[in-house]
């Protein structure tokens, strides 16, 4: 695995890849890699000829008393499991290369970056699009492949490569667990543990609500209000929990065939995330 740090060895390795009719996977990560980002990898190395990840902690997703500095960095780390996973290039920029001056450009995705994690975090996706939206001109992939635990950063990218027509397939991998349930995350090395034993009941409050739904229960408000109740019991602190349209993140009506349901909760000093999606009319459950 070859290992660059600026743009101009970027491009250089992307042009010979492109003039020996090779075909990318984008891979962009924030480091501190766990098995659900080898998921991606592998997925990658499934898609395409070569596969190119990045590791760039991006400070313009984050907001104000959030933890860019105390974010975990992990680079040799990280590099020994790309390594293993057959990842062929990995870019590591920095602020300064990703953000030169003046930095006076920023690509935003109207309203649907307002919903959901984007009404507590204001700013963050739009940090998301502009740093991803450069990473695509950059590295040029024919794929990029996010995890989706994040539904809505996946959601929300997507809208941004149809909407300025970029000629790249997006792949949704679905969400790495623990055997417990617990989604994958960066952000669970903040969970001491007893909180990691409470943890679960995230995804576990997510099952229940879609057995609800699926049997029957169609009273969205009654389905938030109890989900919010258990979270809260257990010792977290909810910050949303939304049922959705599959496709546009927006308030699901009933007679909505293809649902998401979208939620995150603060537990000591982590916030997870997590969802699940499923169809109403076909009975098929994709867990997530």
């Amino acid at each position: 695995m070859k290992t660059v740090a600026s743009i101009t060895e970027l491009r250089a390795l992307i042009r010979e890849f492109k003039q020996a009719h090779k075909t990318i996977a984008l891979v962009p990560t924030m480091g501190n890699l766990h098995s659900g980002h080898m998921r991606l990898v592998k997925t990658a190395r499934e898609k395409a000829d070569i596969v190119v990840s990045s590791i760039f902690v991006n400070p313009t997703q984050f907001g104000e008393n959030e933890d860019l500095d105390a974010y975990p960095r992990t680079l040799e780390e990280d590099k020994k499991k790309l390594i293993a996973e057959g990842c062929d290039l990995l870019f590591t920029p920095n602020s300064k290369e990703m953000y030169p001056a003046p930095d006076l450009v920023r690509v935003i995705t109207n309203h649907i970056s307002t919903l959901h994690c984007g009404a507590s975090r204001p700013i963050h996706f739009n940090g998301v699009t502009t740093v991803v939206a450069k990473f695509f001109n950059l590295v040029q992939p024919d794929y990029a492949v996010f995890g989706l635990k994040d539904f809505q950063q996946f959601t929300i990218i997507k809208m941004m490569v149809e909407e300025l027509m970029m000629p790249i397939e997006m792949v949704g991998v679905d969400t790495g667990r623990a055997d417990d349930g617990l989604a994958h995350s960066s952000r669970n090395n903040y969970l001491t543990s007893e909180e990691r034993e409470v943890a679960p009941t995230l995804y576990q409050v997510l099952q229940d609500t879609r057995h609800a739904i699926l049997t029957g229960e169609l009273d969205w408000s009654t389905l938030i209000k109890q989900a919010k109740v258990r979270l809260s019991a257990a010792g977290m602190t909810p910050d949303y929990f939304s049922i959705c349209r599959q496709h546009d993140l927006e308030p699901a009506n009933t007679d909505d065939p293809d649902l998401v349901i979208l939620a995150a909760a603060y537990l000591g000093k982590a916030r997870l995330i997590d969802n699940i999606h499923f169809s109403q009319n076909s009975m098929q459950i994709t867990e997530e």
